[in-house]
C-alpha cells in the first residue's frame, strides 16, 4: 500500500493555492505564462520537457511537482516505459534518496493510468 497519493496531493495544492492565486494574481499569471512559454512543442517535443521536468521534480524532491508532472505526461501520451527509462535515469544521478522519489512517480503513474504493473 502507497502513502503516496497523488490524485488528493494534487487537489489540495489546487485548493490551498486559490487565495493566492487571487491576492497574487499578476505574479501567477507570470508564472503560467512562463509555464505556458517554456513547455512549448519547439526542437524539443512537449512530452520530453515534460519528461525532464519530472526529473528535476524527483531531483528536488517536490511531491507536487512529480504528481502534476506525471499529469501531462499522461495527458501527452507518455508510455510507462518511457517513464521507466527516465526514471533509472533518476536513480543513477539521484542514487537512493533519487528511487525513493522515483517510487512516488511510479505511483503517481498508476493512480492516474488506473492500471497496475503486471
Amino acid at each position: 500500500m502507497s502513502t503516496f497519493d497523488s490524485v488528493g496531493l494534487m487537489k489540495s495544492i489546487n485548493e490551498n493555492l486559490g487565495p493566492f492565486r487571487k491576492s497574487q494574481g499578476e505574479a501567477m499569471q507570470g508564472f503560467a505564462q512562463l509555464a505556458i512559454a517554456s513547455m512549448a512543442e519547439g526542437l524539443v517535443s512537449a512530452k520530453h520537457k515534460e519528461l525532464i521536468a519530472l526529473a528535476i521534480g524527483i531531483a528536488k524532491h517536490c511531491g507536487g511537482c512529480i504528481a502534476f508532472h506525471v499529469k501531462a505526461l499522461v495527458r501527452l501520451g507518455c508510455t510507462r516505459e518511457e517513464l521507466e527509462e527516465v526514471m533509472a535515469m533518476c536513480v543513477y544521478m539521484g542514487g537512493g534518496p533519487g528511487l525513493m522519489y522515483v517510487a512516488e512517480a511510479l505511483q503517481a503513474w498508476d493512480d492516474l493510468t488506473a492500471t497496475k504493473p503486471a
